[in-house]
């Protein structure tokens, strides 16, 4: 018992110097950003706005509930701990002391979810270290890190909880071992219950596990543990709704509705402006009139589509990269398993059309993906310095332009909350 907890702290926390170097590095500087929105500004927590102040997160409804049960059925429980946690280092008082620990809680995930991208790197594609911190670099300037790093959402641990996961499963699959019933069941919980959607994400990497499809009898074990986990997240959802199970279709089919019924933008350039782009680099803002449904008016802010032709090219080219690693490593389960879980999301927003005018926001289910296709993609030219060269410089593009481009965005984000939420 004692070396599996060392072994599961070893995971999820810095284990060498460069990946405390890594933690550290992140959560100052995402701790800098977050304290001061927290201290000059009422946006990561107003009692008054539930949701829509900025990129359609919903920081108060989240906080208070933990969001709506048909797609963040236990989400609730988790919230409760985060809120009252929260609480008590604000001595009860929903003050800029609240708003600062919800922050730092935020600050604390994505810098920990940075680890686990990091430890990937270079305990899994072992990559070396300039290019792991390259590649690292790169990911934390992605706006979905940006944002998520203050902000107390399901997003922001959805993206570490899946992290953690990926990790974990890349380590059991290189060492051509099965994921144990009792992980499978503790991610479909914990992934699931934040967000439902994500659940299937957990069961991908069992269908690469070694001998799946050639073996009745680890077919069947791998049956029995996803049998197992699906039951145990079905028997505590249901728990949580009273066993009212009729709610969760009239509630899901509103919600669909309401979320893909959008034709104001063309949908292959939502595609390239929000769920591709918008999560990585950030497009033009736009403010909107909300209302709170109770007579309080406030300002939201959403994302535009491209103007920029630049901001195409570097969606493009990023693509690129990642369908190019992705046939030139088709070969490999590991990746396999990043493009299969990639492409849930892929059908859920782009296909299914599910919330694509604001699929930016979804950003915390699926970026991760984004470095560790980079990753991959390096991985199949460790022989090659030419290529190695030529991805290398193009990554280093592509860098300074996001840092360029997200910084100059974030000026706009905080003229917003100079003018409406001091």
């Amino acid at each position: 018992m004692k070396t599996k907890l060392i072994a599961i702290l070893k995971q999820v926390f810095p284990a060498s110097y460069p990946e405390l170097a890594i933690f550290l590095f992140f959560l100052i500087c995402y701790g800098i950003l977050g304290s001061y929105i927290a201290f000059h500004y009422r946006i990561i927590f107003d009692s008054r706005i539930p949701w829509d102040a900025y990129f359609s997160f919903d920081n108060k409804a989240i906080v208070m509930t933990g969001g709506s049960f048909e797609r963040h059925p236990l989400a609730y429980y988790f919230f409760n701990w985060v809120r009252e946690f929260s609480l008590w280092v604000s001595g009860g008082k929903m003050d800029v002391i609240f708003r600062l620990t919800l922050a730092w809680l935020s600050n604390l995930a994505i810098s920990l979810c940075m680890v686990q991208i990091f430890k990937y790197l270079r305990n899994i594609i072992r990559l070396p270290l300039q290019i792991s911190i390259l590649i690292i670099l790169f990911f934390g300037l992605f706006s979905t890190s940006i944002i998520l790093s203050f902000t107390p959402e399901n997003f922001t641990y959805t993206l570490l909880l899946l992290s953690i996961y990926n990790y974990y499963a890349a380590v059991k699959l290189k060492k051509e071992e099965k994921i144990p019933g009792s992980a499978l069941a503790l991610a479909g919980i914990t992934v699931g219950g934040l967000t439902i959607t994500n659940l299937v994400k957990v069961f991908i990497p069992v269908l690469f596990e070694k001998d799946f499809f050639r073996s009745w009898k680890k077919f069947g074990n791998a049956a029995f543990r996803v049998m197992l986990t699906t039951a145990c997240f079905v028997f505590l959802y249901l728990l949580r709704i009273d066993f009212k199970y009729e709610n969760i279709f009239s509630k899901t089919n509103q919600q669909y509705e309401k979320f893909s019924n959008v034709e104001s933008i063309p949908d292959w350039d939502m595609m390239l402006s929000y769920f591709f782009g918008g999560s990585i680099l950030f497009p033009s803002f736009m403010t909107t009139d909300k209302h709170n449904m109770k007579g309080f008016n406030f300002k939201g802010l959403l994302m535009e589509p491209y103007s920029s032709s630049f901001c195409y090219a570097f969606v493009i080219v990023l693509l690129t990269l990642i369908l190019w690693s992705y046939f030139k490593n088709f070969k490999n389960k590991l990746v396999q398993v990043l493009a299969v879980s990639f492409a849930v999301d892929i059908v859920i927003h782009c296909i299914m059309r599910f919330g694509l005018h604001t699929s930016y926001i979804y950003g915390g289910h699926f970026v991760f993906v984004y470095p560790l296709l980079l990753g991959w993609l390096f991985y199949s030219y460790r022989s090659k310095p030419k290529m190695l060269s030529f991805l290398t410089v193009t990554m280093g593009i592509l860098f300074v332009f996001l840092l360029t481009n997200n910084l100059y965005r974030m000026s706009d984000f905080f003229m917003f909350l100079e003018k409406y939420y001091q």
